[in-house]
């Protein structure tokens, strides 16, 4: 006998057969989840909505993802590198302007050059900052080794996205060979974790091959995981890429949208002290798209602050929003989609998750 959603959300715990049939909630029935989902977000989060100024300084890539703008096989990708300097405006304009924190995101490498050259960056920012920016890196796999020693340079907080929990869908949508291994990718999960980071993961949804089953695995994967924070976020195409031929099997733009929307809920309620950021991939497919995002369940946001000249080289996915405003423009519209969505913005505050607070306490 099938559950109805309100006997569904009235469970402490979900089966993979209970987060599917959320998944495919419509109408009435997603009202009910995003209520809930709300509900949850206020009791547990509260309203505010906590500032990650985003730089993303660089789109060299030694990795060869096949659904990413700038892997290393596209050779029609303006690669560029920002300077040092350049990132530490951009980190002084997030200070001056109150944010709590940055993210530093870039093309995968691992080489020394890079590795030392992101623990000096870190090292300065906490110093043109009076150690008050709190620091989220997103710089792909590395060793171990090289995680410690940016932990200890002033990183805190790790985004690596699995991209998908399911082993068999991860190979699909990467290059079959040792640079592209799903282990590896869990053991550097495992390794942030362990080293004492807030660890953050996510997936894309609406990928090629992807089934309803394989994303309520992914948040059972993600709660059994025990992870701080999540960043996922609907599946965009790029013409560049070699998924690209699989666009007309995918579910339309809005449908993506909505089951983002849908997954974000579920995972509040599953997890309700951790930290969900608002995608800004959602905002591709919505012009309102963040902000229904915070309204059901999410409650972080990056407002883009790389310097524009470099923002429209810096394509994942087509389509990106906010690749010709200064940050100016993106951290007031970032103020206004807040306000909107009913939050307050946690200025100067790191915003750290909850979830990881008390996961330390343990």
């Amino acid at each position: 006998m099938t559950k109805s959603i309100g006997q569904i959300l009235k469970q402490e715990h979900f089966t993979q057969k209970d987060i599917v049939q959320l998944l495919k909630s419509s109408k009435e029935d997603e009202k009910i989840l995003f209520t809930k989902s709300s509900e949850i977000k206020l009791k547990y989060i509260g309203k505010y909505v906590y500032f990650r100024g985003l730089i993303e300084f660089s789109n060299l890539c030694k990795k060869d993802c096949l659904y990413c703008g700038i892997r290393a096989g596209n050779q029609n990708v303006n690669r560029y590198d920002i300077a040092n300097e350049q990132i530490l405006k951009a980190a002084k304009f997030a200070y001056d302007n109150k944010y709590g924190s940055l993210v530093l995101q870039s093309g995968e490498r691992s080489d020394k050059i890079f590795v030392d050259r992101i623990s000096e960056l870190l090292k300065e920012i906490k110093s043109l900052s009076n150690n008050e920016l709190g620091i989220t890196i997103s710089l792909g796999e590395q060793s171990e080794e090289t995680y410690q020693k940016w932990f200890d340079c002033g990183a805190h907080r790790y985004l690596l996205r699995i991209e998908s929990s399911n082993k068999e869908l991860y190979q699909k949508i990467h290059p079959n060979n040792k640079d592209h291994s799903f282990e590896k990718r869990m053991s550097c999960l495992k390794n942030l974790q362990k080293i004492g980071y807030q660890t953050g993961t996510g997936v894309m949804i609406g990928l090629p091959f992807q089934t309803y089953e394989d994303l309520a695995n992914d948040l059972l994967f993600m709660k059994e995981f025990d992870i701080d924070m999540v960043g996922m976020g609907p599946f965009i195409e790029h013409s560049e890429t070699p998924l690209y031929q699989y666009k007309d099997q995918l579910m339309n733009l809005n449908d993506r949208f909505r089951l983002t929307l849908r997954m974000i809920a579920v995972l509040r309620i599953m997890m309700k002290d951790i930290n969900i950021a608002s995608a800004t991939a959602l905002q591709a497919i919505d012009p309102l798209g963040r902000e229904k995002a915070l309204r059901i369940g999410a409650n972080i946001i990056m407002p883009n602050i790389t310097p524009t000249a470099e923002r429209a080289n810096y394509l994942l996915y087509q389509n990106k929003p906010c690749i010709d405003e200064g940050a100016d423009d993106c951290t007031n519209c970032m103020e206004a989609r807040i306000n909107m969505a009913d939050g307050e913005i946690g200025y100067r505050q790191w915003g750290d998750s909850l979830h990881f607070g008390k996961r330390q306490q343990k």
